[in-house]
C-alpha cells in the first residue's frame, strides 16, 4: 500500500470555503506530514457546512484530523505522536526535539495574543495594556531562547567576557522539528493580525523572533502550506477576501 492510500489530512477551508484557512492546527500537521516526505492528501473542510462524506468519516469531529491507515485521529498531539512513531528513520526523518525545553518553550504565546484579540474595549484602557504586557513577557522569554546558544553551540574555547549569540534557523537547532510545526503558524498570525486588525506588532527589540520569522518565510514546508492574510485578517473580524 502506498502513502497516498494511507494518509489523508482535512484542514479547515477558508472564506470561499474552498481555499486553506487560517487554522493554526491545520497547518501544524500539514508541516509535519511535509517534513516526513510522506505522500499524502490534503482535503479542506468548511467546519460550518460539513459534507456528509466527511462528517461520515469522523462524526462530530471539526477538522482538522487525518485519516491514516483508516484510523481517524481527531486530537492534534495524538496525531503528532501516531505520525513519529509509525513514519520513522532510516525511511523518514525524526523530528522531535533534542533539547526537552524546545518542546515546551512559546506555549503561552498564542493563549496571550487569543487574550488580547477577544478585547473589545477602549484602546486605551489600562486592561488592554495589560493584555499587550503579557504577550509581550511570553514573547521575551521565546526570543531568549532563540538568542540562547543550545548546548551543541557552546564554543568552550571562545572569550568568556562576550556572551555568546546563538545563530541558529529554528527553535530546536538548524532543522526543522515539531516545535517548528508548532510556532510557526501561531506567530504568524499573531504577525498579520496584530499589524491588520490590533495595532499590535511584534516589538523589533525581539531580533531572534524576527529572525526566526525571515527563516520561517524562506522555507517551502512553511510558505507552502500557509494561509493568505487575508485569510487571517478575515477569521480576526476583517473584510472577506476577493475569491
Amino acid at each position: 500500500v502506498n502513502d497516498l492510500e494511507r494518509i489523508s489530512l482535512f484542514r479547515v477551508a477558508g472564506s470561499d470555503r474552498e481555499c486553506v484557512g487560517c487554522c493554526p492546527f491545520s497547518q501544524r500537521l500539514f508541516m509535519i506530514l511535509w517534513l516526513k516526505g510522506v505522500v499524502f492528501q490534503v482535503t479542506t473542510v468548511d467546519k460550518a457546512t460539513v459534507p456528509k462524506n466527511i462528517s461520515d468519516i469522523s462524526p462530530g469531529c471539526n477538522p482538522p484530523f487525518l485519516i491514516f491507515n483508516g484510523e481517524v485521529l481527531n486530537d492534534i498531539q495524538k496525531c503528532e505522536d501516531f505520525i513519529e512513531a509509525e513514519l520513522y528513520p532510516p525511511r523518514y526523518p525524526k523530528l522531535s526535539c533534542k533539547h526537552p525545553n524546545s518542546n515546551n518553550i512559546g506555549s503561552d504565546i498564542f493563549a496571550k495574543f487569543s487574550a488580547l484579540a477577544k478585547f473589545k474595549g477602549n484602546p486605551n484602557d489600562p486592561k488592554r495594556q495589560g493584555m499587550v504586557n503579557k504577550l509581550n513577557n511570553e514573547l521575551s522569554k521565546l526570543n531568549n531562547y532563540l538568542n540562547e546558544p543550545l548546548d551543541d553551540e557552546i564554543d568552550e574555547g571562545s572569550d568568556e567576557s562576550e556572551p555568546q549569540k546563538s545563530t541558529r534557523k529554528f527553535v530546536d537547532g538548524n532543522t526543522m522539528t515539531m516545535a517548528d510545526c508548532n510556532l510557526m503558524p501561531k506567530l504568524n498570525m499573531i504577525r498579520v493580525a496584530g499589524r491588520e486588525m490590533l495595532n499590535y506588532e511584534i516589538p523589533c527589540k525581539f531580533d531572534g523572533i524576527h529572525r526566526y520569522l525571515n527563516t520561517a518565510d524562506a522555507t517551502d514546508e512553511f510558505t507552502q502550506t500557509c494561509p493568505d492574510d487575508g485569510e487571517i485578517v478575515w477569521t480576526y473580524g476583517g473584510r472577506k477576501p476577493r475569491p
